[in-house]
């Protein structure tokens, strides 16, 4: 499939460049596309096209060092590799055409990476890596009888240092993440064995750079590292069984919103700067009182003005906004309908906000494209406006961040 092209002029003062990361298989090409937009939202260029990463599955830009960061969201072949290693990549963007250059690369031990975080004054890069759902058999004699013991892929945390020009030096510290939540549990993931082993989704650094919050849906906790030379656990908070904690966005460095996948929840939480204890103002659906089927949440993202709160449901096939309280109540004000997904592992699961706040951008993966919102700052709503042709696509960020 080809981007459908449209005419904005790159002389246009608020054209934006901004980035897709796509999905490849035996017919799209996956990778990264540089397309501008304009200021209304409803002209598109395509700039340029990189077929690798192939599952460029979350992608970060870096103004200070005009960086782009991309996960490769694989699982190592094993005896290979027939294919590339399972890494995240470091290129370099030319802030005029949008054109990408491969600075370099490094392994990301831990199957299927899904999530970067940056902390550009010291230098540290941060990727969550899911692991996947499958399992080994393996066969043991114990309490004298054989007998079969399943070994899950790990789920790892992965602290990266970052040279001056922005390429990835190399891996300074790894968690490797332990336990479990229910299983089986009530997910139709992996046939209610989503849980079985843990499962970090993301890793967000806090506004002030101390703590890494690190979201693991496979045991139901948000963990809360300190972040020095290495990696201290130094909080945990656990929701009940079968919420599955997933994506966190920071709205200063006392509160946060953050999305549960299993329980198609929304919480907002206080955070403590000092020590990074977590504490619960409120949760509430991210549903629609109409809506009983199977969804999971997706993208969590908050307004540029702060107000207003937005989460994407896979299998509601919306993305939602919801009103902020003083004291951190939340709640659901409407919604914007998505293209109707295959089923939560094949639907919309990103979108980003343009730097202004003007309009919103939507990877709408069952439709191969990406949908532009205009957003009204004053109600959250968000009105429709046009719709590009991107095969696949996964992730969305802005050059300008």
């Amino acid at each position: 499939m080809k981007i459908a092209s449209t005419t904005a002029s790159a002389n246009d003062e608020t054209a934006r460049i901004f980035f897709v990361g796509t999905y490849g298989d035996e017919h799209q090409p996956g990778g990264i596309y540089s397309l501008r937009i304009s200021s209304g939202g409803k002209n598109i260029t395509p700039l340029a096209h990189l077929e690798q990463p192939r599952l460029a599955g979350y992608l970060l830009y870096d103004d200070k060092t005009t960086t782009l960061y991309a996960v490769d969201e694989r699982k190592n072949d094993g005896r290979g590799p027939v294919e590339p290693a399972t890494s995240v990549m470091a290129f370099s963007v030319n802030t005029e055409t949008g054109h990408l250059h491969q600075r370099n690369t490094q392994l990301a031990p831990g199957p299927r990476p899904t999530y970067l975080s940056l902390d550009s004054e010291k230098r540290r890069l941060f990727s969550a890596n899911h692991g996947d759902f499958e399992h080994v058999e393996k066969v043991v004699f114990q309490n004298g009888a054989w007998t079969s013991e399943y070994a899950y892929d790990d789920s790892t945390v992965i602290m990266y240092g970052l040279n001056n020009d922005g390429s990835i030096a190399g891996i300074n510290d790894l968690i490797v993440l332990q336990g479990q939540g229910k299983d089986p549990n009530r997910s139709k993931q992996a046939a209610g064995h989503a849980q079985a082993s843990a499962h970090a989704h993301s890793a967000t650094v806090s506004p002030d750079g101390k703590h890494l919050l690190v979201c693991d849906k496979g045991t139901d906790s948000v963990l809360v590292y300190q972040i020095g030379d290495k990696l201290e656990r130094v909080n945990r908070y656990a929701f009940p069984a079968e919420s599955a904690p997933r994506h966190l966005v920071f709205a200063d460095d006392r509160r946060l919103y953050l999305d549960l996948e299993i329980s198609s929840e929304i919480a907002s939480m206080a955070s403590d700067p000092l020590t990074g204890e977590l504490s619960l103002l409120d949760i509430i659906s991210t549903l629609g009182e109409g809506f009983h089927g199977h969804n999971e949440p997706a993208e969590i993202r908050l307004h540029p003005n702060g107000r207003f709160v937005y989460v994407n449901n896979r299998g509601e096939d919306v993305i939602a906004w919801f009103g902020i309280g003083g004291k951190g109540e939340l709640t659901r004000l409407c919604a914007a309908k998505l293209a109707k997904s295959i089923h939560p592992g094949l639907a919309s699961r990103s979108f980003v906000f343009d730097p202004s706040g003007r309009y919103l951008l939507s990877a709408d993966r069952p439709d191969n494209k990406v949908k532009v919102f205009n957003v009204d700052d004053k109600s959250g709503a968000l009105q429709f406006i046009s719709a590009f042709a991107v095969p696949q696509p996964a992730f969305l960020t802005f050059m300008e961040e």
